[in-house]
């Protein structure tokens, strides 16, 4: 191959992009997506990119295929699939930090593999969240080895992340630029670097199992962390312990009461739920019945549900059988809300009210002058600047907030939750990752067949969809492919690789080569992130590749997987997410970070050059 190629115009107006590029993404005077806008207009007007090709980023197959697992993550967090995971990883842990985090990491890495980063990352906030409230760990000690994980694990498949979803499609527009002779680039499959992925995502954990001390700080242990909802409960209320399932047997005295009898029994616990026959209810009226079979859904200790249980002939199971669903945290919980001076509440008890039976709101106590009311709470007449602590499902919660007698203080999830559609979500999502990996379909089509099923099952709605796509993910994207075009088209990445492999010397060893070109990519992601890193450094790679004789797939595999190498700064979006929840700071980034991105850099390389 020829390296001593002319310096032409098209390069010189290519490279000056590049260049512009860069320096706007650094300084961040504009936001990333309105860069990217601008350079898609200026590749129009400089004739770089042939008018009817100029917005084809839109319609590339790595867009839309970004837009579908943005919508399948949606669908599935509509179901509470993570609520139900952070339960499993607890009960799996048995109270054993280590464990805790060994798992977390390795089931948060395995999700990220056919979901995109920040969504996945999206979902396992809360869920970091209620296993720090649970364990006492402290949240900065959970959420870094967990986005970590998330990253690593990002690179199992070709859909896990934003670079690899574009790189099938830079390999695809480098064929209609390679010199004669040379075979065709072919697109990779699916699950091609998944043995990369797997030694990434092992060797993340390894190196928290080993060296989390690295992310000890002093308040470790205290427990303080923004959602510790379940503590703050039970420090605040006394309310705590977890939810049973009581079922009455024919010998139960408690057959023929009414549930408002029961619940001033001696010893009754919180009655939160009630099955009769059919039906299950979250705060079920006082006056309903209790019969031989129904089951009562009470939280408390283990110890006082266990006594009453025995006390009054009930079957005790810490098993959710009949109330899973409607006590999933994604559909129901404990909330905070004050009753205002002009509430119609005013001087009416909650059995007055009857709050279960017309509002479907559970009263557990009310907090009133900093005195906690838990005892008889439903026969207290309740008094403007009252503070209720309530259950129920979020969806009546919020029907009770758009009234003007109560003013809900918790925050909640607001949109409709659909666990009852788990195994139907699972199994469509199962279907379009069989069709990917079928290899006769593009991956975007496989995709968004699991879309349109899960539009058509009722999993997402159609508006909830469209809030799911973030919009300046696939701006950004495809804006930027084009650059990626011009880069090969008008000769300049093949300009730069050449005049590079002219400076090196004699014999210089690929894998050398393919070290140097990962660690570039790493830091070209530092400053225009992980998609523009990709967008200009593949072409480069190719070329370079092609200059030395090397394996232009290998050589772009690397630069991909590299795009992603970035646990320093809020560029890469997923440690965006948890910088502010964390608090962690650039220093303890950058100690954390910097040598795993070296180990991720020299695994990367080596696990590339073993499979190919």
């Amino acid at each position: 191959m020829d390296t001593a190629l002319t310096l032409t115009t098209d390069m010189k107006l290519v490279l000056g992009l590049v260049g512009f590029t860069m320096a706007m993404f650094l300084f961040e005077r504009i936001r990333a997506d309105v860069v990217a806008l601008v350079v898609l207009v200026l590749l129009g007007l400089s004739g770089l990119v042939a008018p009817d090709q100029i917005f084809n980023g839109f319609s590339s197959n790595a867009v839309m295929s970004i837009i579908a697992t943005m919508i399948l993550g949606a669908g599935l967090d509509r179901t509470g699939a993570l609520n139900r995971l952070a339960a499993w990883l607890l009960r799996r842990a048995h109270g054993v930090e280590s464990r805790l985090m060994l798992l977390t990491g390795a089931v948060a890495g395995l999700n990220s593999s056919i979901m995109q980063n920040p969504s996945v990352m999206a979902l396992y906030l809360p869920v970091a969240s209620r296993l720090s409230s649970r364990t006492g760990l402290s949240l900065p000690r959970m959420l870094l080895p967990i986005a970590i994980a998330i990253v690593m694990g990002g690179t199992l498949t070709m859909v896990g992340n934003s670079p690899l979803i574009l790189l099938n499609d830079l390999l695809l527009s480098a064929n209609s630029n390679l010199p004669s002779g040379v075979a065709m680039l072919e697109p990779l499959q699916m699950f091609a670097p998944m043995p990369i992925g797997l030694a990434l995502l092992v060797a993340a954990l390894a190196y928290f199992h080993f060296f989390g001390d690295r992310l000890r700080r002093e308040e470790d242990g205290k427990g303080a962390t923004p959602a510790r909802t379940q503590s703050y409960f039970a420090n605040a209320y006394g309310i705590e312990g977890d939810v049973y399932e009581l079922t009455v047997t024919a010998d139960s005295p408690l057959v023929g009461m009414s549930l408002g009898e029961a619940e001033t029994l001696h010893g009754a616990p919180l009655v939160l739920a009630l099955k009769t026959k059919d039906e299950s209810r979250l705060s079920p009226p006082a006056d309903a019945r209790i019969w031989v079979g129904s089951v009562i859904g009470a939280m408390g200790s283990k110890q006082e549900v266990g006594d009453f249980a025995q006390n009054q002939m009930l079957r005790m199971s810490s098993r959710l059988r009949n109330f899973g669903d409607l006590f999933n945290p994604s559909r129901a919980g404990i909330s905070e809300a004050v009753v205002p001076a002009t509430s119609k509440f005013i001087g009416k008890t909650a059995r007055d009210l009857q709050l279960r039976r017309s509002m479907g709101l559970s009263l557990l106590a009310i907090n009133r002058d900093k005195k906690v009311m838990r005892e008889d709470a439903r026969d207290v007449a309740l008094r403007a600047g009252d503070m209720l602590v309530l259950h129920s499902i979020w969806t009546e919660l919020a029907d009770a907030a758009k009234g003007k007698d109560l003013v809900v203080v918790t925050d909640y999830p607001k949109g409709e939750q659909r666990p009852h559609k788990l195994k139907i979500a699972l199994g469509i999502f199962a279907v379009s990752l069989l069709l990917a990996l079928s290899s006769r379909l593009p991956v975007s089509i496989a995709l968004m067949t699991g879309v349109a099923g899960m539009l058509i099952a009722g999993v997402i709605h159609i508006d909830e969809a469209y809030s799911a796509i973030n919009w300046k993910t696939v701006f950004l994207m495809a804006c930027l492919i084009p650059l990626g075009w011009a880069m090969d088209s008008s000769g300049a990445a093949s300009w730069v690789a050449g005049n590079s492999v002219e400076q090196l010397p004699d014999g210089t060893p690929a894998w050398l080569l393919q070290l140097a070109l990962g660690l570039l990519t790493t830091l070209f992601s530092l400053v225009i992130s992980h998609v523009g890193a990709t967008i200009v450094m593949v072409p480069l790679a190719v070329n370079l590749a092609l200059a030395v004789g090397g394996d232009p797939t290998a050589f772009a595999l690397i630069t991909a997987l590299s795009a992603s190498n970035n646990f320093m700064t809020a560029s890469n979006p997923v440690i965006s997410m948890i910088t502010g929840p964390a608090g962690y700071t650039g220093k303890e980034l950058w100690r954390v970070g910097g040598p795993l991105s070296l180990i991720y850099t020299v695994i990367a390389v080596l696990m590339v050059n073993l499979l190919f």
